[in-house]
């Protein structure tokens, strides 16, 4: 896997108490499509995008690439979590180390998915790649997001003006753990 380095990729599914964390999958792309055209979800990302357009962008199964991860609950897709490594980041300190990112259908929204999502993929991540540094930004006005950030042992390095709005952009150091997130490995480990 060319973004993460020497990784083999998809690895098997991530398991926690509640989610599966897999490989997106055809049967994921009304789950998708519904997630970037959500108001709710674009609201701090750069705004929804046109549902035509999606399903236009997407004629059959979500796009699979290293680092990018479907959050399933019972069965059904209801957010996913990336990670991406950037060479031509905005920022100076984010340049050349992975980025968390995450998005959750609204309806998924105050149950705690997304830190027990989060936290399964970092686990995953630091396994797999000791050593390396993640980093995560965010509008400061996306304030759930600021929570989850501080949760998942994230540290503010700056704030910064982008996308007509104040960003934040903070760091995990390699070798941070989340205290209570158990993580259990999918067949053949984590």
């Amino acid at each position: 896997m060319t973004d993460l380095g020497p990784v083999t990729w998809p690895p098997a599914p991530i398991r926690t108490e509640r989610l599966v964390l897999r490989e997106p999958e055809a049967r994921d792309r009304a789950a998708v499509i519904e997630l970037f055209a959500s108001p709710e979800v674009g609201s701090f990302v750069g705004g929804p995008r046109p549902r035509a357009e999606i399903e236009r962008a997407m004629p059959g199964a979500p796009g699979r690439r290293p680092g990018r991860f479907a959050v399933d609950l019972d069965g059904a897709m209801i957010g996913e979590v990336t990670l991406t490594r950037d060479t031509e980041r905005l920022r100076p300190a984010a340049a050349g180390k992975v980025d968390l990112g995450y998005l959750f259908l609204p309806r998924a929204w105050g149950h705690g998915y997304a830190a027990e999502a989060c936290a399964a993929v970092l686990g995953w991540f630091a396994d797999v790649l000791p050593g390396e540094p993640v980093v995560l930004h965010t509008q400061t006005a996306n304030v759930r997001s600021m929570r989850l950030a501080a949760k998942l042992g994230f540290t503010e390095v700056e704030r910064f003006h982008a996308w007509d709005a104040e960003q934040w952009l903070g760091i995990r150091p390699p070798g941070t753990r989340n205290a209570g997130q158990a993580v259990e490995p999918g067949p053949g480990g984590m």
